[in-house]
């Protein structure tokens, strides 16, 4: 019997021939990766310290922080934490990265992303790195365990793996499939497992649809997903893997969970309608829905396809009287390339508010809403209060979506504005 690939990768690092699903490992994180917040690092760092009397972690180059949140600082006491954060990282060499983006996607971007890598963060989002081939799990308040020992202790996750086939519509894009795979399977249905995406659907995506498609594997319960790594994902780590390791792949034979197949030829645009992420619906029910507010950004969404998507719908257009549309590309890089293409401007020039990378959009920080209003987004949640007062409403959606319903002042259908484009 085979291997999937999260077992090879945790054989690997926990320095076994062989793993299986249910072992018990300590398993030694290729990266440890996490973002500044109140709770989190900050208490990470004073544990080390006050409770275990560490006072330098092992091996800082396994180590990446990544400042993305409170971007810009709005209080005295959100800059403190920024410099706690600075100079920890200054003291132990350990590289803190600031304005470049969302974590999630610049650690893809500087080479964290390594095919064949584990890596932990205490942000179940970091799934996405599984779109190039690395098993990269959220280990939540546990992450301390990385900071204080070489090893975390792990049990191996069984794997669920998902076929798609077919071949994407004009005007569906990478959420949309990831949405249908909730909607067909479940919000629990790969509960403490790990999603294995394959098929002729995900062969064809970008790696920009298969992060989309990773980095929300915690609505259907995953630990993780993850992509066996093609020439795409190869090509992508070239030059920027931080370590060389050869990749690997799921054997044919590996033994999973269980195997789903998923046909979305017919796939339409969908809504995934309040308050919660499993409430997927049809976009044509919602159709005319008066809205205040869009965004376009998140981990999830906000890189070059997305920012595409939309320019195709916004130029030459306005955005409604009485909507706000905010467009935050997902890292400085693919704001520099966005704005090499034009797109910059045909956003300005609709009327829309463009941003610096940040989170902080997505966690209500900024742009947040009043009783009664209701957002289209890109964002990666939709539960009360999410996006501000938890008396308003998030519908979320993809790119093209968000953008013509700006333009309409409601939700609508983003295919009568991309006449004659592909999405």
């Amino acid at each position: 019997m085979g291997s999937t690939i999260t077992e090879k990768i945790f054989a690997r690092v926990a320095g076994r021939d062989s793993v299986r699903a249910g072992d018990e490992v300590l398993a030694k994180p290729d990266f440890v990766i996490a973002y500044d917040f109140p709770g989190y690092t900050d208490v990470i760092f004073k544990q080390m310290r006050d409770d275990f009397g560490i006072a330098k972690v092992n091996d800082p180059k396994r180590f990446a922080l990544f400042i993305d949140h409170m971007v810009p600082t709005a209080t005295p006491k959100e800059e403190e934490l920024h410099i706690q954060t600075r100079n920890w990282g200054a003291e132990q060499g350990v590289p803190v990265y600031e304005r470049k983006g969302i974590g999630h996607q610049v650690s893809a971007e500087l080479g964290y992303a390594t095919p064949g890598a584990f890596a932990v963060h205490f942000d179940g989002h970091i799934s996405q790195l599984g779109a190039l081939g690395t098993l990269a799990i959220g280990l939540r308040r546990n992450l301390l365990e990385a900071f204080v020992n070489d090893t975390v202790s792990i049990r191996v996750p069984a794997t669920v793996r998902v076929n798609l086939s077919g071949a994407l519509q004009p005007g569906v894009m990478a959420r949309d499939v990831f949405h249908h795979i909730v909607r067909v399977m479940g919000p629990a249905s790969c509960a403490f497992k790990v999603l294995e995406l394959g098929g002729p659907v995900i062969e064809a995506m970008s790696i920009e649809g298969r992060q989309t498609l990773c980095g929300q594997a915690m609505f259907v319960g995953a630990t993780t997903a993850i992509v066996n790594p093609d020439a795409k994902a190869i090509d992508y780590a070239r030059g920027r893997a931080r370590i060389a390791l050869d990749p690997v792949c799921s054997d044919p034979d590996a033994r999973y969970d269980r195997v789903v197949d998923i046909d979305i030829s017919a796939l339409e645009p969908i809504v995934v309608i309040p308050p919660s992420p499993a409430r997927t619906r049809d976009l044509k029910d919602y159709l005319g829905l008066p809205i205040q507010s869009g965004y376009l950004g998140s981990c999830a969404s906000g890189r070059m396809e997305d920012l595409r998507a939309a320019a195709q719908v916004l130029r030459g257009r306005q955005v409604a009287p009485g909507v706000s549309l905010h467009i935050v590309p997902t890292s400085q890089a693919l704001m520099s390339q966005a704005a090499a293409e034009g797109l910059i401007q045909i956003f300005s020039d609709a009327g829309a508010f463009v941003s610096s990378p940040s989170c902080d959009y997505c966690f209500g920080r900024i742009a947040t809403m009043s009783s009664g209003q209701r957002a289209v987004s890109t964002g990666t949640l939709n539960v009360p209060g999410r996006m501000g007062s938890p008396d308003s409403e998030i519908y979320l959606c993809n790119a093209a979506v968000v953008a013509a319903s700006a333009v309409a002042g409601s939700i609508a259908d983003p295919r009568p504005y991309l006449a004659g484009h592909s999405v």
